[in-house]
């Protein structure tokens, strides 16, 4: 069945607004603003479930972020509320007391820290606020563990986590977004690698994959199951023990 971006967009629509009135009525939604296309398409479609003065934006670089013109662009045409925090006091802090008791900051730790600390930040904020943080991860990335447990895969609200990249890039079409925050090359943030340099495939082959069960190189399917099957665990509550008295 083809996608009806038109129809998906408005169902959001509708669940976001429904949410809040369920978990936060008359509250804001606080939203990381990467400048990617997932953050701009969430908080767009925020703008239109609750209105721009219900829609706080946070931009959080790292000491310098070569591509936050765009998250600037993304505040200035949908009229909502944002602020700059940089985490790298933050960062900086926390890596120094680390190397105290450790010989060394692992490239995962290192890699996970940022956007870890970013949350801890929207979380501030949001209580500050009173509002709700939003998760802006989609299908794709969670499919195969492309997100930060605690971190980026954090939230109170999920718009697009059952939607894969094609189909998120569909609803922002849908939504009127300019191509500068719906076609952008994405990238974490975190390294200089594209998404996709890093994964070994592209999302268009990913997305296939996960609607249609169809993936025609072998070694690319391989690592795509190793992948999704390794990361599972983010995406399943806390394990805990079943005690019953």
């Amino acid at each position: 069945m083809a996608f009806d971006a038109e129809k998906v967009k408005n169902d959001v629509v509708l669940w976001i607004r429904d949410w809040f009135e369920e978990n936060g009525k008359g509250c804001p939604a606080v939203i990381g603003l990467s400048g990617g296309k997932d953050s701009s398409i969430v908080a767009a479609l925020c703008v239109e479930a609750l209105g721009k003065d219900r829609v706080f934006g946070v931009m959080m670089p790292n000491g310098e972020q070569f591509d936050i013109d765009v998250a600037h662009a993304l505040v200035k045409h949908l009229g909502i509320q944002a602020i700059v925090f940089n985490i790298k006091g933050a960062y900086d802090g926390v890596v120094t007391e680390l190397m105290k008791h450790f010989d060394e900051f692992t490239a995962q730790a290192k890699t996970n820290l940022p956007p870890r600390l970013r949350m801890a930040v929207l979380y501030a904020v949001s209580q500050n606020i009173g509002g709700r943080v939003a998760n802006t991860c989609n299908l794709s990335e969670d499919w195969v563990g492309y997100n930060t447990k605690f971190g980026d895969g954090a939230g109170d609200f999920s718009p697009l986590s059952k939607l894969t990249v094609q189909e998120v890039k569909a609803v922002g079409r849908a939504l009127g977004l300019p191509s500068m925050f719906v076609d952008k090359v994405p990238i974490d943030g975190l390294q200089a690698k594209t998404d996709e340099d890093n994964l070994g495939f592209t999302y268009a082959v990913l997305d296939r994959y996960i609607r249609e069960g169809i993936c025609e190189d072998e070694e690319t399917k391989k690592r795509i199951d190793e992948k999704h099957r390794a990361n599972l665990f983010k995406l399943q509550p806390m394990p805990c023990f079943p005690y019953e008295g």
